[in-house]
C-alpha cells in the first residue's frame, strides 16, 4: 500500500463499533443537545407505538359505536402531530450536534498535526491526512447525524414493539422471539467481515488522495518530464483497488441486507398466516390481529434498520479509529513538561555542543558529526562546503525540528529542549533555500510572520527586500493573488517576498538558506545590501554556496562530510588553502558555473 499508510502499520484494526467510544470527548461538550435529540426520540418512538393501538380500536368499534369513529381519527391526527414536530425536532438537534461535533474533530486533527515534527510527515502523506480530515469526518457526520439517532429510535421501536406484541398476543409472541436467533446470526457473522473491508475500503481511499495530493502539487514537474501516463496509471491502479475494496464491502453489506429482510418479513408472513387462523376460530378479535401485525411490522423494520445501520456503524469505528490515531500518534519532539522561558530582550548567542545527528532515514550517515560552534550575540557567520556537508542541517536543529543524537543546541545558553517551541522560534527569522509562498495576496504573504504589521512596515520590508517594484506591477499591487504556492511569480520573486517576511518579522536572530540563489546579479546586489543592513543589528547565520555573498561575514564557517574544518574570515581562509580556497578559486577566476556543478 502506499507510503502514508507505514504509520498505522502495527496497530490494530477495529473489532468493534466501541471504537466509537473516542467521540464522547467532542460529544461531552453539548449533553444539552444529546438530551433535547433523546427526549424528541423517546416521544416519536412513544407516539409511534400507541398509533397501533388506535388501529385497533377503530377496527374493533368500527361497526359498534360509530360515533366515536370521528374522535378517533381525530385523535389519530393529533398523534400525527406531535409525530411530525417530534421528528422535525430530533433531526434539527441531531444534524446541528453532528456538524457541530465534526467541525470540532477537524479542528483538533489538523491544529494537531499542522505541529507535527518532520519525522511525522517522512511517514505519511498530505493527503491522506486530508482524506482522514474530510472523508472519515463526513462518516462521522452521518453516524452522528443521522445513523446513531435512527438506530437507537429502532431499539426503542423493537423493545417498545416486543412488549406490545407480548400484551396483545403471548402466543404469536412466542413465535417472533423464535425468529430472533435466525435474523441475529448473519448480522453477527457478515458483521465481522463488514468490519474488514470498511477499514480496508477507507486505506485505499486514503492511499489514492495521498497520491493525488502529491502529483497534483508537483503537476509542472510530471509535466516537464512526460510522466503524466505513468502518473495517471499509478492513480488509476489504486483508485481501482479502492474500488474494488468497496465493491466487496458493498457486496457483502447487500448480502446481509437481503438475508435479514427476508428472514424477518418471512417470519412476519408466517405469524400472520398462524394470526389469520386465530381469528377464524375467534380466538382473537380482527382488530388484535391488526394491532399485532402492525407491531410485528414495525419490529421487522426496526431489525432491518438496525442490521443496516449496523454497517455504517463499522465504516464509522473505522474512521473514528483513523482520526484517533491522528489526535493521539506520538511525536518525536515535545515540549517540556515545565518549559524555561528564553530570557528578552534576547542576545542572540547560539551554541552548538559536540552536536552529532543522523537523518532517522538515514541511520547510517551522520548529517553532523561531533560538531561544535559558538555564535556571538550579533555576529554574522556563514556556513559554505559542498551539498549534503551538514549546512542545512545546522539550520534545522536550530529550529528544533530535528533532536541531535548526542549533544546540545542552545540559544543565549539554554538547551533547545528545555523550553518551549514556540518561544526560541519568535526570536527566529528564516529565508528557506525553497520559499514558501501561500495561497493568498501578496501583502498576506510579507505579513505572515508578523500578522498585526501595517501596511506602511509591510511595503517597507519589500522595499528593503527589493519586491516593491514587482509587487506594484500586479494588477491589484499587493493584494494580488499570487495563487497556490506563488505559481503566479517567478522563482526570484518568490525568494523576494520570502526575504520582505523575514525583514518584516525583526527577529533578534535571522537564518538565510540560500536566500538569494534565485535572483538575478542586480537583484541579487540590491537585496544583499538589505541582508548586510538587517545583519549589523542581529545574529545572523547565513547558508549559501555563492562566495560572494558571504565575503563580508565575520567568520566562514566550512563544512565537509558533517565536520568543521575550517572557519575564519574570507582572506584567511583563501591564504590557509584548502577546500574554501579551491572553491574561491573556482568562483572568482573560472567562473561560477563550475563552482556551482563542485558543490552539487
Amino acid at each position: 500500500m502506499a507510503r502514508g499508510t507505514t504509520i498505522m502499520a502495527d496497530r490494530p484494526t477495529t473489532k468493534r463499533v466501541g471504537a466509537l467510544r473516542a467521540l464522547w470527548p467532542f460529544l461531552r461538550p453539548y449533553h444539552r443537545l444529546m438530551l433535547g435529540a433523546f427526549i424528541a426520540l423517546v416521544l416519536t418512538a412513544s407516539i409511534s407505538l400507541v398509533l397501533p393501538v388506535a388501529v385497533r380500536r377503530v377496527v374493533d368499534g368500527f361497526g359498534e359505536r360509530t360515533e366515536l369513529l370521528d374522535e378517533y381519527f381525530f385523535a389519530a391526527l393529533t398523534f400525527v402531530l406531535l409525530l411530525s414536530l417530534g421528528t422535525g425536532l430530533r433531526y434539527f438537534l441531531v444534524t446541528r450536534l453532528g456538524e457541530r461535533v465534526v467541525a470540532d474533530i477537524r479542528k483538533a486533527v489538523f491544529g494537531r498535526v499542522i505541529t507535527m515534527s518532520p519525522s511525522f510527515y517522512e511517514r505519511i502523506l498530505t493527503g491522506e491526512i486530508i482524506s482522514r480530515i474530510t472523508t472519515d469526518t463526513t462518516l462521522i457526520l452521518s453516524v452522528i447525524g443521522s445513523s446513531v439517532s435512527i438506530a437507537l429510535r429502532n431499539m426503542f421501536i423493537l423493545a417498545g414493539g416486543m412488549a406490545m406484541l407480548i400484551w396483545t398476543s403471548p402466543k404469536l409472541s412466542g413465535l417472533v422471539l423464535l425468529l430472533v436467533p435466525v435474523v441475529v446470526v448473519p448480522i453477527v457473522v457478515l458483521g465481522r467481515r463488514l468490519r474488514k473491508l470498511s477499514r480496508e475500503n477507507q486505506d485505499w481511499i486514503a492511499a489514492s488522495s495521498g497520491a493525488a495530493s502529491e502529483s497534483l502539487l508537483s503537476a509542472q514537474t510530471v509535466q516537464a518530464f512526460t510522466h503524466e501516463d505513468a502518473t495517471r496509471a499509478e492513480f488509476d491502479r489504486v483508485t481501482e483497488l479502492s474500488f474494488g475494496a468497496a465493491l466487496k464491502r458493498v457486496k457483502t453489506r447487500t448480502v446481509m441486507t437481503v438475508i435479514v429482510i427476508f428472514l424477518a418479513f418471512s417470519g412476519v408472513l408466517g405469524i400472520l398466516w398462524v394470526g389469520a387462523r386465530d381469528v377464524r376460530a375467534e380466538i382473537m378479535s380482527v382488530g388484535e390481529l391488526v394491532q399485532f401485525v402492525i407491531y410485528a411490522v414495525m419490529v421487522a423494520g426496526a431489525v432491518g434498520a438496525l442490521s443496516e445501520i449496523w454497517g455504517e456503524l463499522q465504516r464509522a469505528a473505522g474512521a473514528t479509529e483513523r482520526l484517533t490515531e491522528l489526535l493521539t500518534v506520538q511525536d518525536q519532539l515535545s515540549d517540556p513538561a515545565h518549559p524555561i522561558p528564553l530570557p528578552r530582550p534576547v542576545q542572540g548567542r547560539i551554541g552548538f555542543d559536540d552536536v552529532t545527528f543522523h537523518y532517522p532515514s538515514r541511520p547510517d550517515m551522520s548529517a553532523l558529526e561531533g560538531m561544535s560552534l559558538q555564535i556571538a550575540p550579533g555576529e554574522t557567520v556563514a556556513l559554505v562546503g559542498p551539498s549534503g556537508a551538514g549546512k542545512t542541517t545546522v539550520i534545522q536543529l536550530l529550529l528544533r525540528f530535528w533532536d541531535p543524537q548526542s549533544g546540545a543546541v542552545r540559544i543565549d545558553g539554554i538547551d533547545l529542549r528545555d523550553m518551549a517551541r514556540d518561544d526560541f522560534r519568535e526570536a527566529i527569522s528564516l529565508v528557506p533555500q525553497d520559499p514558501v509562498i501561500f495561497a493568498a495576496t501578496a501583502r498576506e504573504n510579507i505579513r505572515f510572520g508578523r500578522p498585526d504589521a501595517t501596511d506602511a512596515q509591510v511595503e517597507a520590508a519589500a522595499r528593503a527586500a527589493h519586491a516593491h517594484d514587482f509587487l506594484m506591477d500586479l494588477p491589484q499591487g499587493y493584494d494580488s493573488y499570487v495563487g497556490e504556492r506563488g505559481v503566479m511569480l517567478s522563482g526570484g520573486q518568490k525568494q523576494r517576498i520570502a526575504i520582505a517576511r523575514a525583514i518584516l518579522r525583526d527577529a533578534p536572530i535571522l537564518l538565510l538558506d540560500e536566500a538569494t540563489s534565485a535572483l538575478d546579479a542586480e537583484s541579487e546586489r540590491l537585496v544583499q545590501q538589505a541582508v548586510d543592513r538587517l545583519a549589523e543589528t542581529r545574529t545572523t547565520i547565513i547558508v549559501a554556496h555563492r562566495l560572494a555573498t558571504v565575503k563580508k561575514a565575520d567568520r566562514i564557517i566550512v563544512f565537509e562530510h558533517g565536520r568543521i574544518v575550517a572557519q575564519g574570515r574570507h582572506e584567511e581562509l583563501v591564504a590557509q588553502g584548502g577546500l574554501y580556497a579551491r572553491l574561491a578559486r573556482l568562483q572568482f577566476t573560472a567562473g561560477l558555473a563550475e563552482a556551482d556543478a563542485l558543490t552539487e
